[in-house]
């Protein structure tokens, strides 16, 4: 089990990159949340199978389709046992 929390900078927010994300994640099984940030990034906290996480982090770097990821910053994070994947609000 790999948990990673995750900031995604660029035009993230207004192009449905929260609701595509928590689509991605609960197809594959991973748990945590996303949520927009008040300087205009996204920041998701995720945890899952190691083989899983390196998919999901791959989608984050490019989001859905109106999205553009210019940066993602990644950190390896205690695992924290979520028991699914939410949208949260600020």
């Amino acid at each position: 089990m790999k948990a990673l929390k995750i900031q995604v900078f660029g035009r993230v927010q207004g192009v449905f990159y929260r609701a595509s994300t928590k689509a991605v994640a609960d197809q594959i099984g991973i748990k945590g949340f996303v949520k927009n940030l008040k300087d205009g990034s996204v920041l998701i906290e995720a945890e899952g199978e190691d083989f899983f996480m390196n998919d999901f982090l791959d989608w984050c770097k490019y989001g859905p389709d109106d999205a553009k990821v210019d940066q993602t910053i990644v950190e390896e994070i205690e695992v924290k046992n979520h028991q699914n994947f939410n949208i949260l609000k600020k």
